[in-house]
């Protein structure tokens, strides 16, 4: 516990710090700001879209189980293979399974943060399968060595100029080349991965569950290559993807594309309802959809934190959020970041381990008013540090303040007597972790109540 929030403060540190990271992001989230709102001009009213998306949402949620049955009789009418994984160790030996049936020895993935949160490109490469990351941001990181930054746009912090000097290094490229230049070296060597994989990897946007169908939404293409060209296609996707009916796309995929870059609609939506059939001419020979909890019913049985499910991944709170443009994505040390990742990483994982992220947020609410589906995230963080306290997480040292706190709250005199100076040396000397960022605290002599007395006495 101590370990993980400790490794957090000191890296949130550094980052806090950094003024190039920090110029970074705030010029590619100011490119972002700048074309959401021509973006939501689409909508007649988008507080209306959003409460509408809301509501599928909830009942996409509340009848999870139903929708997840008829999306799998659905599929499976047409070839495709589901399997049902409690947990990341599942959903890997179910993909190693397949990998070794197919001996493949190249597998193209495209964008997929749940295979970021199994882990997947290392699983595969400890097993001798080369695992290539096909999105264009997702291929910089992994060509540097590092996770995503963004859920969205995974190479967010890098300007073009450390992306230039990344490829000449790893790709031998002109240190001077151009983001035009780059991208064709890129796509030059993804074509060959693409011709060689065995096997091809994505996630899942949306799982329709009346036609059995997986909504891909892309701006590169590559996803439509990485199910198409191999002979078998991977799904991975989170079971809280669901969404009851084909026609909610037409909600769900101008808000995604809105909410997550700015657009009217991403270049390329892509549904797939199975492997090639028969008569057709292109597709894979096999399909597997690979449906996880890894944590999700946990959440799904709290009440409370339930509504976190209904999120779409578009990015829009970790953009907004004051903590996430300080700090970074890689800060957070987890798959899932800003926001959205402070509530549902320690309800997914070990609230022990990762309560320190709910307390990483100033609850200004911008999360909650950017949210494309209007999840209320910062009652979720708060309803976070509540049940952290609950499951008794809290160090004996907070605990004692806090009782100290009480007691003097409830004495009106004992806190009159504690005058500026007592509350000064408590807050700047006692209490080390408000002076160690901040300048000092200076109460004023008396209290608010004591001045009021002396008025009312004159």
């Amino acid at each position: 516990m101590k370990e993980k929030a400790a490794a957090f403060i000191a890296k949130s540190t550094v980052k806090a710090a950094d003024k190039e990271h920090r110029r970074k992001i705030n010029f590619n989230i100011g490119k972002y700001n700048a074309v959401v709102p021509k973006g939501k001009e689409q909508f007649l009213d988008v507080h209306l879209a959003r409460e509408k998306a809301k509501n599928i949402k909830w009942k996409a949620i509340e009848t999870l189980d139903q929708q997840l049955e008829t999306f799998e009789a659905m599929i499976t009418r047409r070839g495709a293979k589901v399997i049902w994984a409690e947990d990341a160790q599942q959903a890997l030996d179910a993909i190693q399974k397949i990998c070794v049936e197919k001996q493949c020895k190249t597998l193209v993935k495209s964008k997929s943060m749940v295979t970021e949160e199994i882990h997947l490109n290392d699983f595969l490469e400890k097993n001798g399968i080369e695992s290539v990351e096909t999105d264009l941001g997702e291929y910089i990181q992994q060509l540097d060595g590092e996770p995503p930054y963004h859920i969205v746009t995974p190479a967010m912090h890098k300007s073009k100029e450390d992306v230039a000097k990344l490829f000449a290094e790893k790709l031998g490229t002109d240190p001077k080349a151009t983001p035009e230049e780059l991208t064709l070296t890129a796509r030059k060597l993804l074509r060959e991965k693409y011709v060689q994989a065995e096997i091809g990897v994505t996630g899942a946007n949306f799982i329709i569950a009346d036609i059995g169908g997986i909504a891909v939404t892309e701006n590169e293409g590559n996803a439509r290559l990485s199910c198409s060209m191999p002979r078998t296609h991977i799904v991975i996707a989170g079971i809280e993807k669901v969404i009851p009916t084909l026609n909610d796309l037409g909600l769900f995929w101008p808000l995604l594309a809105t909410f997550g870059t700015g657009q009217r609609v991403t270049v390329y939506n892509t549904v797939i309802t199975g492997p090639r059939q028969a008569g057709e001419l292109d597709g894979p020979d096999e399909m597997y959809v690979i449906l996880l909890d890894n944590g999700r019913t946990h959440i799904l049985a709290n009440e409370k934190q339930r509504e976190s499910l209904y999120c779409i991944r578009c990015g829009a709170c970790l953009n907004a959020c004051p903590v996430y443009k300080n700090i970074g994505g890689h800060t957070y040390a987890a798959p899932y970041s800003g926001p959205i990742g402070s509530v549902i990483t320690p309800q997914l994982n070990n609230m022990g381990d990762w309560k320190h992220l709910s307390y990483a947020s100033s609850l200004c609410g911008n999360c909650t008013e950017v949210c494309a589906v209007k999840i209320n995230l910062h009652e979720l963080l708060l309803e976070n540090r509540h049940e952290s306290v609950q499951e008794g997480h809290s160090p004996f040292a907070e605990k004692m303040a806090w009782k100290m706190w009480k007691q003097g709250m409830l004495h009106r005199k004992w806190m009159n007597m504690a005058g500026g100076k007592t509350k000064n040396w408590v807050v700047n000397t006692l209490v080390k972790g408000w002076s160690a960022s901040r300048g000092k605290m200076e109460f004023p002599q008396k209290s608010f109540n004591q001045l009021w007395k002396e008025k009312a006495s004159k």
